[in-house]
């Protein structure tokens, strides 16, 4: 057994399909099925049921599943170690984050933090709040910034942002016109949410708590996994949508959709961390440039470049 043949079986097991784990990984369709195929001839176990063109774990497939990655994120942890004897020359620091985070925010960190560090890679990985912390629970990731409320004892969490929300709609919806709109009428409209487990959703949960609310009580007309859906679909009238500034700053100042007079708290910008793996001083270095960042001693990109 090798650490490629448990990637690539992690890889299969995340997306159930051979061929979409292959191209995740960049290998052939066939080297990918012959490593699944050598795991299970060499252990007398078969991991995978076929399933027409799909395939799922099976019981045992499962178990391994906790196993394999629990391997794969000690190996992560080895070679962090050994990247930092390269003085942060060279390395890598795996990040997942929620996707206003990893859409909006984080990418001009990322920038300047490779400025700073050309050598490090940062790969990305962009769920929902739910997702992202499973993902450093799980090792998958070093660190992780999500918008919603995470309780897992073994994660350490530090607010790195604050993140202003607001209700949209579109500037036809009769909400266009009101000079102010109250929690307790939510129920009056439509609603565009995002999925479950993600932090917009979330906070839209709490301001519906705090006003003597619930989500059961709103008309849900579409639950949609992406900011940029959601957008769109408000935009189009489907309704109403709790939104973070970030993703609506454009559609607001186009006219293409219209803020709501409505008191909704900032939310935190949360970066997760394993209380008990290795913190690297890729990670220490990248939460350094957050802190600058957050007390603008430090720039929120690279240094721009003078034409010659």
């Amino acid at each position: 057994m090798t650490l490629e043949q448990l990637r690539i079986f992690v890889a299969v097991a995340e997306r159930e399909h051979v061929t979409r784990a292959a191209a995740a990984l960049n290998l052939t369709q066939s080297a990918t099925s012959a490593a699944i195929a050598a795991l299970e001839q060499r252990h007398a176990v078969k991991l995978f049921d076929r399933v027409g063109r799909r395939i799922m774990l099976t019981d045992a497939g499962a178990l391994f599943l906790v196993e394999a990655r629990a391997i794969l994120a000690r190996a992560t942890a080895g070679e962090q170690v050994l990247s930092d004897l390269a003085g942060l020359k060279r390395g890598r620091l795996a990040l997942a984050a929620s996707q206003t985070i990893g859409n909006y925010w984080l990418p001009r960190r990322l920038a300047a933090f490779r400025a700073r560090h050309p050598g490090i890679e940062t790969p990305l990985v962009i769920g929902n709040t739910e997702t992202v912390a499973a993902a450093i629970h799980d090792g998958l990731a070093d660190i992780g910034f999500v918008e919603g409320e995470v309780d897992d004892p073994h994660l350490a969490s530090q607010v790195v942002a604050m993140d202003e929300m607001t209700i949209v709609v579109a500037p036809e919806h009769p909400w266009a016109r009101r000079d102010h709109i109250d929690a307790s009428a939510f129920d009056q409209t439509s609603w565009i949410l995002r999925e479950p487990g993600s932090g917009t959703r979330q906070l839209l949960d709490t301001v519906l708590a705090d006003a003597g609310g619930s989500l059961a009580a709103l008309d849900i007309a579409l639950e949609l996994p992406a900011n940029e859906a959601v957008r769109a679909a408000v935009e189009a009238g489907a309704g109403a949508s709790l939104m973070s500034r970030l993703v609506v700053a454009n559609a607001l100042h186009s006219g293409a959709l219209v803020e709501v007079a409505v008191d909704i708290p900032a939310r935190r910008f949360i970066m997760l961390r394993h209380k008990e793996r290795y913190l690297s001083r890729a990670a220490q270095a990248f939460s350094v440039l957050l802190a600058e960042d957050a007390s603008g001693s430090a720039p929120p990109g690279p240094p721009k470049q003078r034409l010659p």
